[in-house]
């Protein structure tokens, strides 16, 4: 079951909210984090609008006023934070088709991108909507699009310039990031979302890291 709106969403499902301004806005922006924190420690079904109301110090009318729903506070919650957490990586691509040493700069983004993904808070929000994917298909269709849009895309035009020049060999852009992709975070990725026990130390990132960085250029380095 998909979540009934109560307003006006994009293409993805998700709230379009008009931006408010000045107290306004920070008392929107008040409500988002004390909703992300609520539905992270309770998930969606056990949160409530009652305990957000108490986080977030203002009224419930006013949150009512602002999202409309639960349903709607909690897509905007998530759709907030993906963004601004995936857009920290964009220096580390955006460098990349100049980098004086590939493998380094390669290997860098990814222990970037492996701990960016681990960090606790983000390994609970991908924890959390996969639990609720059926209930809100678009929060999975968001986390793709943000990654691709902040991530793969801009991965897929680098590979595409360095292809030009000679210094990679990669005849299919999407499918080569997608395999740098599983062959380095994808490995503790996997491993953290479903064993939250489990310790990936520097050393042991970059270890696995830098074995598929050089995995992927295997493949990929031009002879």
């Amino acid at each position: 079951m998909t979540a009934r709106s109560a307003g006006p969403t994009d293409e993805f499902g998700f709230p379009i909210i008009p931006a408010p301004v000045d107290s306004s806005e920070r008392k929107r922006r008040t409500i988002i984090d004390a909703a992300l924190a609520e539905f992270l420690r309770e998930g969606y079904a056990a949160a409530s609008v009652d305990a957000i109301t108490a986080r977030s110090g203002v009224s419930k009318a006013t949150i009512y006023k602002h999202f409309g729903n639960k349903e709607r506070l909690f897509l905007a919650a998530v759709g907030s934070f993906l963004p601004s957490s995936y857009a920290e990586l964009e220096p580390g691509i955006s460098g990349l088709a100049d980098a004086p040493d590939l493998r380094a700069a390669l290997i860098t983004l990814a222990v970037d991108w492996a701990r960016l993904l681990m960090h606790p808070q983000v390994l609970s929000l991908r924890r959390l909507v996969i639990g609720e994917i059926d209930r809100f298909p678009q929060l999975g269709r968001l986390w793709y699009r943000v990654t691709y849009d902040l991530n793969n895309g801009p991965l897929v035009d680098t590979f595409a310039e360095l292809h030009r020049r000679g210094a990679l060999r990669v005849p299919d852009l999407p499918l080569a990031v997608q395999q740098l992709v599983a062959a380095t975070v994808g490995v503790p990725l996997l491993i953290r979302t479903f064993n939250p026990d489990a310790e990936f130390d520097d050393a042991e990132l970059t270890r696995q890291m830098t074995s598929g960085v050089d995995l992927f250029l295997a493949g990929y380095a031009a002879r």
